[in-house]
């Protein structure tokens, strides 16, 4: 069985209301990853991912561009805790 990883990644730039937190859902679904993706206060956008080491980085890539309508400037990346009850990845709000 695989091993699982988990990444806490905040996404800078021009990140809100481009549909980044959709666009992220989706493709964090079709990878089967766990999680959540959240808007910040500050305008960034952060979010936690879960799940095979591979998909977990294929979303990590995808975070540095985003959906066509974002500017990325920057990504954050941490290592998280693996967490059991974490649940299918969602928009919180």
């Amino acid at each position: 069985m695989p091993s699982l990883i988990s990444r806490h990644l905040v996404v800078h730039g021009r990140v809100q209301g481009v549909y980044f937190r959709a666009s992220c859902e989706d493709v964090a679904r079709r990878l089967g990853l766990d999680g959540w993706v959240r808007n910040r206060d500050d305008g960034a956008v952060e979010l936690v991912a879960q799940g095979e080491a591979d998909a977990v980085e294929e979303l990590v890539r995808w975070c540095h561009q985003g959906p066509q309508q974002a500017s990325v400037t920057s990504v954050e990346v941490s290592e998280a805790e693996v967490d059991d009850g974490l649940g299918e990845f969602s928009t919180r709000y």
